[in-house]
């Protein structure tokens, strides 16, 4: 008879933890998205938040939502599943999971499709009727790529650093 902890984070709390952590580390004063890429064998392969490219000061590019396209954020940020994607440098990512706490966009499931990601674990999907997302969920579905929504645990997980 085992004396050992059973109250452990399955590997789903884990990888979506890990990756809303990710997300704590955007500059992005409205959206923090973080995605974290798991191996078939649970092993964490790369993470990434959605924020600005290597080189471009986080001080110096707008964070706005609203006005002119090139004072805007959204012409300047990579979203948190290519960063992952562009961090990964261990070779092929095929069959891979992506836990990511907002549904990919139709630019990231591109990305998503050709580096061979087989899952995608989301928990939110708050913009679920864009153009951006039903073109994503289009593409994964003819692509063959597997989604679905994280179920929440409602355990609370802290930390103190």
């Amino acid at each position: 008879m085992s004396d050992k902890r059973k109250d452990y984070i399955s590997w789903d709390e884990y990888f979506m933890s890990v990756a809303i952590l990710s997300g704590m580390r955007s500059k992005d004063p409205n959206t923090q998205v973080g995605a974290c890429i798991v191996s078939s064998d649970n092993k964490i392969l790369s993470m990434g938040y959605n924020g600005l490219p290597i080189g471009c000061s986080d001080d110096e590019f707008p964070w706005a939502r609203e006005g002119e396209a090139l004072e805007t954020k959204y012409v300047y940020t990579v979203h948190s599943e290519l960063n992952a994607i562009l961090n990964y440098r261990g070779g092929s990512l095929e069959g891979a999971k992506l836990y990511v706490s907002l549904f990919p966009c139709n630019e990231c499931a591109k990305a998503i499709i050709q580096a061979g990601i087989k899952t995608v674990v989301y928990d939110e999907d708050k913009y679920a009727l864009t153009p951006a997302v039903l073109a994503s969920k289009r593409m994964m579905d003819a692509a063959g790529v597997r989604y679905y929504r994280y179920q929440r645990t409602g355990r609370k997980i802290e930390i103190e650093v």
